[in-house]
């Protein structure tokens, strides 16, 4: 199976690379200047020059705040790119499993979302992601449409390595309190995207494709990931610092965040066999790859 995944340096790219050397999967990046997201007439030609089996749609726009000042762009990447890729891989007869996020849900839910909940984006970010979903599914039916959340890996920035590298220098830091999600490792997501795609390749009549959360499994505010992150930190020898509670009003972003980002995965786990760790677990295991 030759896995073709578009962007270079993303999280879910470098640890879907390391994911496939260590299960001898070949899975080949393209990125810019072959692929450019922002220049969709370079999409097309570039991926059916790496003669994919499984296209993985991963490269985007992902500055949630700069976004909302550069609309066009997030729009032309995540919207008008991501269709591209999925019309790519049906111009070639071969599925595409498109990243989403939980920003195309505005927060106010009590529990956990499911896949057929309504969407209802509250930044431009979360807007641009939707309609890129939107985009994938016209493309190419043979699609899986992953929602995740609360990203983070050894590569790349990301809210663990924000945390220990605060913690290096400070005493105490300032955490969210009333936002809650499921913190998801990249490592876990690769594990899982390398899962369904290998059910795709070997089942060519698989038609559960669609909308599907993964996530990790449990849930957490921000500022109880940033405790159990600097915990393990602690135990492990590395830096570690208080952590104080405070609201989202006391650190407003320009982008508004949902305050439940919490993804139910349970249609994943019922189609493909597969569930993410405990992402206390999963945390853990990246904070002791992230020290030196």
């Amino acid at each position: 199976m030759r896995l073709v995944v578009t962007g270079r340096e993303g999280q879910v790219v470098s640890s879907l690379l390391e994911a496939g050397q260590l299960a001898g999967v070949d899975v080949i990046a393209i990125g810019r200047p072959q692929l450019d997201l922002a220049n969709p007439d370079t999409v097309i030609e570039a991926i059916a020059a790496a003669r994919p089996d499984v296209v993985v749609s991963a490269a985007a726009y992902t500055a949630v705040d700069q976004a909302e000042d550069e609309p066009d762009l997030a729009f032309r990447v995540n919207a008008v790119g991501a269709g591209k890729v999925a019309q790519a891989a049906a111009r070639l007869g071969v599925p595409v499993i498109h990243l989403s996020t939980d920003y195309v849900f505005d927060g106010s839910a009590s529990g956990s979302y499911v896949e057929t909940d309504a969407t209802a984006p509250a930044s431009v970010y979360g807007a641009t992601k939707l309609a890129g979903e939107q985009a994938v599914a016209a493309a190419n039916p043979r699609n899986l449409i992953l929602r995740t959340a609360w990203v983070y890996s050894p590569f790349g920035k990301n809210f663990v390595k924000t945390m220990l590298r605060l913690a290096a220098d400070r005493d105490e830091i300032s955490v969210v309190a009333d936002q809650w999600g499921n913190p998801t490792s990249a490592l876990d997501i690769a594990d899982a995207i390398l899962h369904a795609a290998a059910t795709l390749h070997r089942d060519k009549d698989f038609a559960a494709f669609g909308i599907y959360h993964l996530a990790g499994t449990g849930e957490a505010n921000w500022s109880g990931f940033a405790r159990h992150i600097l915990d393990t930190s602690r135990v492990s020898g590395g830096p570690s610092a208080r952590v104080r509670d405070i609201t989202t009003t006391d650190y407003p972003t320009k982008a508004r965040r949902p305050a439940n980002s919490r993804l139910s995965s349970a249609k994943f786990a019922s189609a493909f066999g597969w569930s993410a760790p405990d992402w206390r677990l999963s945390t853990e295991a990246v904070v002791r790859r992230v020290l030196p």
